[in-house]
């Protein structure tokens, strides 16, 4: 139709977070937030309605000179590989408005403010086709979420929010430098597709494969800069947990997709077996971590180390079956990991406590409750008829057929996430009941019903009939590895 449709979607939050500036009374903010989302949401929707699955072009392209002078413009536009992360983020930003109804007390416009600026920019950073303003959403991202963890956090946030904030923004100078590395040897320009385009020498591919892994794998987070990710997760709210864990850690593997394979596929060949070795190694290491923990909190977020692990793995196996998986559990890793955070923070506001051992007996206290819990729980543990299942085969796969030892590693990581997530429902949902806090718990009420519906029928709806959402990303998968395997045939 000629609409701007992608700058509509990203501005959207922030025209809202403007007028939020000027209302008066927590209420009217609130139910403004939640307007915002659902607004922004359905702009979503009607792009992947019109959203053309039989080519691999960008659509809703839109390009405006920006700074001539170096060759940098405005330009948006999405894939199949992006298209479905265009989604997530507006989903699950109404779910964090539906989520902080009440968790959020105190200097509720702030968050709310910070909430929507968060949004718009990582919807920027899906959107983005130059990659100086591609920089500019992936580094000004990391200001709302120190905000929204150091402000609203528990009590370590400050700690937390200081670690997240320096993790993320090391890994973000080694990524302006290669992108200065990159905008010199690639024709000096910062257009993503001509940069595609470019054959770098194997040297310059193989520094900038580097700069550019440890930025994404703070990201990620890979094994061994992993370590902000647990501190992050406790300390944040529900809010700043779901988003950290359904699309934060996701800019990490789409910075894989969108700049290393791409840009640099000799070097991506290359080192692949290198970075399918350190995907093993966190999905056994994030798996072991979990199992030892009684946090409820931090037993999620080490296992979203161990998920994200399989992602980096279906990437780096460079087959079809790999790569379509890698990407589809991506989107399910938000969708499964952003229910169970919401959960835990559902049963926090409730007890005040989130160790394990003070739980018990749910299953009574709160049947609806600890039957979301099951479903979200199985999700994770990739059970047949659930969104996992469907990622995680496809994972394994890839990764079998790229390198018998790293699938062998990666089943390992799914019989320690069988124990770990079976443990903890067992103790939290049909254990004995805890006196300390049975007569505390209620069950979910419509607001939180309204926040977990979509989420779980998005774990029916992919694991039991999961072609639409892999005919998004079909053409361009295949196409990006027809890119990989043209020129990545080693130095």
């Amino acid at each position: 139709m000629g609409l701007p449709l992608l700058s509509f979607i990203i501005f959207t939050p922030v025209a809202g977070a403007a007028v939020l500036m000027f209302l008066r009374g927590d209420d009217a903010v609130r139910w403004t937030a939640l307007g915002v989302t659902i607004l922004d949401l359905a702009l979503c929707i009607a792009m992947l309605a019109g959203f053309d699955t039989t080519t691999h072009e960008m659509q809703f392209t839109e390009k405006r000179p920006w700074v001539p002078a170096l060759g940098i413009t405005y330009a948006l536009g999405i894939d199949g590989i992006s298209a479905l992360f265009v989604f997530l983020t507006a989903l699950l930003g109404s779910i964090c408005v539906l989520a902080s109804w009440v968790a959020i007390d105190r200097k509720v416009k702030a968050f709310m403010v910070s909430l929507l600026s968060m949004q718009a920019l990582m919807l920027g950073v899906f959107c983005a086709l130059d990659l100086f303003l591609f920089y500019v959403f992936w580094e000004a991202m990391l200001i709302p979420m120190y905000l929204i963890i150091g402000v609203w956090g528990g009590e370590g946030r400050i700690y937390a929010a200081f670690k997240f904030f320096l993790y993320t923004l090391a890994g973000s100078l080694l990524f302006l430098i290669g992108v200065i590395v990159l905008y010199f040897n690639g024709g000096e320009t910062f257009d993503i597709l001509a940069l595609t385009a470019q054959d770098l020498p194997f040297p310059v591919q193989s520094w900038l494969f580097f700069a550019f892994l440890i930025a994404f794998a703070v990201k990620v987070p890979m094994v061994p800069v992993h370590t902000w990710l647990p501190d992050a997760h406790v300390q944040a709210p529900t809010a700043g947990s779901i988003i950290l864990a359904g699309v934060l850690l996701k800019m990490g593997a789409y910075g894989f997709l969108r700049f290393s394979l791409p840009m640099l596929p000799e070097a991506s060949v290359y080192y692949s077996t290198l970075m399918l070795s350190l995907s093993a190694l966190a999905i056994v290491y994030g798996g072991l971590l979990a199992l030892a923990q009684d946090d409820l909190k931090k037993l999620v977020a080490y296992s979203s180390i161990s998920h994200m692990g399989f992602v980096t793995m279906g990437i780096f196996a460079l087959n079809l079956r790999g790569l379509q998986g890698g990407i589809l559990q991506m989107f399910n890793h938000g969708v499964t990991t952003g229910a169970l955070f919401l959960f835990v923070g559902l049963i926090y506001e409730r007890t005040h406590t989130r160790s394990i051992a003070d739980y018990g007996g749910l299953m009574k206290a709160a049947p609806v409750y600890t039957a979301f819990l099951a479903l979200f729980t199985l999700s994770s543990m990739a059970l047949p008829g659930t969104n996992s299942f469907i990622g995680e085969l496809l994972v394994l796969s890839g990764g079998f057929a790229a390198n018998l030892a790293i699938g062998a590693a990666a089943v390992l990581g799914a019989l320690l996430g069988a124990a770990y997530l079976l443990g903890m429902y067992r103790k939290v949902a049909l254990g004995a009941a805890s006196v300390g806090v049975r007569f505390k718990i209620r069950d979910v009420n419509a607001r939180e019903l309204a926040a977990t519906l979509p989420l779980a029928v998005l774990v029916l709806w992919v694991g039991l009939y999961p072609k639409p959402f892999l005919g998004i990303i079909d053409v361009s998968v295949k196409h990006l590895l027809a890119q990989v395997h043209d020129k990545g045939s080693g130095p």
